[in-house]
C-alpha cells in the first residue's frame, strides 16, 4: 500500500469527535461494543461503522467474546500512529522550500 494511502487510513481514524471519545474509553482498558454504546448514546450500527475505521487504521483491535465484541487500543498500532506523525511534522531545519523566487 502506498505510504500517503496508509497515513490517510491511520489519521482518518482521529477525525471524528465519536471516533476521539471511544479512544478516551478504550484508555482504561478493553471495553465491550456494549459499555461503548451506553457511555457514547450512539446506535450500534453508528458504532461499528466507528469501530470499523479505528480497526481499519490499527490503532485499536476487537475480537468477539459471545455476541458482543469487545476493543482495545493497540499498542503497535498507537506507536506506529506516533511514528507516522513524527515522520510527517519533523521539521529538520531550514530545508531548501524549491521556490525559484528564493534563488
Amino acid at each position: 500500500m502506498d505510504r500517503h494511502a496508509e497515513d490517510a487510513r491511520i489519521f482518518k481514524a482521529f477525525c471524528d469527535p465519536n471516533r476521539l471519545k471511544i479512544l478516551e474509553l478504550l484508555r482504561g482498558g478493553e471495553k465491550c461494543a456494549c459499555v461503548l454504546l451506553e457511555d457514547l448514546e450512539i446506535s450500534q450500527s453508528t458504532l461499528s461503522y466507528h469501530m470499523k475505521i479505528l480497526c481499519d487504521s490499527g490503532v485499536v483491535v476487537g475480537h468477539p467474546e459471545g455476541k458482543w465484541m469487545h476493543y482495545a487500543i493497540s499498542e503497535e498500532g498507537a506507536q506506529r500512529a506516533r511514528e507516522r506523525l513524527q515522520a510527517l511534522t519533523n521539521g529538520g531545519g531550514a530545508a531548501d522550500t524549491g521556490c525559484a523566487c528564493r534563488k
